[in-house]
């Protein structure tokens, strides 16, 4: 759907709740952020940084131990050309263990000091007996700053992490007592997946807070706001995200998250 609105005249990038906070003295989130994979087909990166203003990409890199995305790169250095913040992230799944998906990931994202990490971690309604557990989810957190000094963000959702059951009858899967809030995935930034109008956050993170908040998902049913928010101009289809802060904070955040 490349033509609809630009990411920052959507009268929805700065909902009720946002608009609230604001008067508070609390930062409006910024909509300039949006997540992609070999999926999304139409791309022009310097169109989207035009005309609808946007600033990051975060690109799937891999999924599981064996699977690289075969677009990652071309398009990494699209986007890199076009002036955008860049980063990768990584689908968790049970199959492999999570120091082996870590380091497919690494050489797949081949991280830079302007690249941001992170891993979805969440139900996989694919193969829901597929789904990463916590122990591999930290295992591969704990590869990722061995490796590069820097805790990836955590992309996940309430229900998810907070241990409740997810799928039916044999698809049934849960985290049993969900992410502690010792756990080393709580030291993580969060990126919370919530197409609902108030995002509930997860027990591990709460007095946190969430650095991304991913309002919008790319499919039918991925919220409230449905086709409306599905694609930019320039990119035909996305997953948005409101970051919790003005555009010079996305920025420090983002290479404090590399440096």
């Amino acid at each position: 759907m490349a033509g609809l609105v630009g990411l920052a005249s959507l009268p929805l990038a700065a909902p009720a709740w946002a608009r609230a906070s604001a008067r508070h003295r609390q930062p409006v989130p910024l909509d300039g952020v949006i997540d992609i994979s070999h999926m999304t087909e139409s791309v022009n990166f310097e169109k989207a940084r035009r005309h609808s203003r946007l600033i990051g990409v975060i690109h799937k890199a891999s999924e599981g131990g064996d699977w690289r995305d075969p677009l990652y790169a071309r398009r990494r250095a699209e986007a890199e050309a076009a002036g955008l913040l860049w980063g990768a992230y990584h689908f968790g799944t049970r199959e492999y263990s999570g120091h082996r998906q870590a380091e497919l990931f690494l050489h797949t994202a081949r991280p830079d000091h302007h690249t941001l990490l992170a891993l979805d971690f969440e139900y996989n309604d694919q193969d829901p007996a597929n789904s990463m557990r916590l122990h591999q989810a930290e295992d591969f957190v704990r590869t990722v700053v061995a490796a590069t000094g820097r805790h990836p963000m955590i992309y996940t959702n309430q229900a998810w992490a907070d241990g409740q059951a997810m799928g039916e009858g044999r698809h049934h899967q849960h985290l049993h007592h969900g992410v502690p809030s010792d756990s080393i995935l709580a030291q993580c930034p969060l990126w919370l997946a919530d197409y609902r109008t108030h995002p509930q956050v997860p027990r591990a993170w709460r007095g946190k807070g969430w650095a991304f908040w991913q309002y919008a998902g790319d499919t039918e049913d991925g919220g409230p706001r449905h086709r409306r928010v599905r694609g930019i101009s320039g990119i035909n289809r996305c997953d948005r995200n409101l970051f919790h802060g003005d555009l010079a904070a996305l920025r420090r955040f983002w290479h404090s998250m590399v440096g």
